[in-house]
């Protein structure tokens, strides 16, 4: 598969400018629960520069303050920029590009993505400008999802569209969604760009859900790529689809196994 990096960063970023007011209102309850970690893993404390590429909302900045870290957050969609100050105004929120950072060399402490990568047309050009901004000895830390067998949100979803209707859609092709839930390519990706010291682990998360429906309708409202998937659906299909997964959300009481996976390095 050929990816066009522009076509993928230009369908990535059109969708996060028409979702960004929704996002806390449909994953961030369970993304949310990898910040604690993640920080741990990038060993931010008092006093630390961090930096939180692909930001969202915010969270992982708002953390890294609550440690007494000085955060900046850096997001290639201006509307989840402004989400962010919003939210935190007294946190310094920035657009730009996690592939082409402006800043200096050595500058952070700490780089941290969480659940960035998934939505990068080069995630190996956004963990070489991570090394750039580290300083030696600072720390890298990423967030991405388990497998779909394992994220059984994931699962449900794209069970039911192959079930009952199409996955091979047209959409611009990027990186494959589950790409870094392989502890190797997590592995081999951070010592591609330089990473000592890396260490792969899982976090375990639950998402509870406030009714059957909710799953769908984030997937559907709150995402860009599985929301893509599911809106080329023809109607019927579409329909067959949604009751399918409201049917496995039963199934599972509302309550989501979500677990995701946790890469972290150093710079030498």
């Amino acid at each position: 598969m050929i990816i066009d990096p522009s076509a993928f960063r230009q369908f990535e970023h059109k969708g996060w400018q028409e979702i960004a007011s929704r996002y806390d209102r449909g994953f961030a309850s369970v993304t949310t629960q990898s910040v604690t970690p993640l920080l741990d893993a990038a060993r931010v404390a008092k006093g630390a520069r961090v930096l939180d590429v692909a930001c969202g909302p915010g969270y992982a900045a708002a953390a890294a303050v609550a440690r007494g870290a000085i955060a900046t957050g850096v997001d290639f969609s201006s509307e989840m920029v402004e989400e962010a100050r919003g939210r935190y105004p007294g946190i310094e929120f920035l657009e730009g590009d996690a592939e082409q950072l402006a800043f200096s060399n050595s500058t952070f402490d700490a780089v941290v993505l969480n659940f960035g990568m998934l939505h990068l047309a080069r995630p190996e050009q956004a963990l070489a400008e991570a090394y750039r901004l580290l300083r030696p000895g600072g720390r890298v830390a990423f967030t991405v999802w388990d497998t779909p067998d394992k994220a059984i949100g994931f699962g449900i979803v794209l069970s039911a569209i192959q079930k009952y209707g199409d996955l091979n859609v047209v959409i611009p092709p990027g990186p494959p969604f589950f790409r870094f839930s392989d502890d190797e390519e997590s592995r081999r990706s951070l010592s591609a760009a330089g990473f000592v010291n890396i260490a792969v682990t899982r976090i375990p998360q639950i998402w509870h859900l406030p009714s059957p429906e909710t799953l769908f309708d984030v997937m559907y409202n709150g995402s860009v790529r599985n929301a893509a998937l599911l809106r080329a659906q023809k109607p019927d299909a579409l329909e067959a689809i949604r009751l399918a997964i409201r049917q496995a959300v039963i199934e599972y009481g509302n309550t989501l196994p979500m677990p995701a996976v946790l890469a972290a390095g150093e710079r030498h």
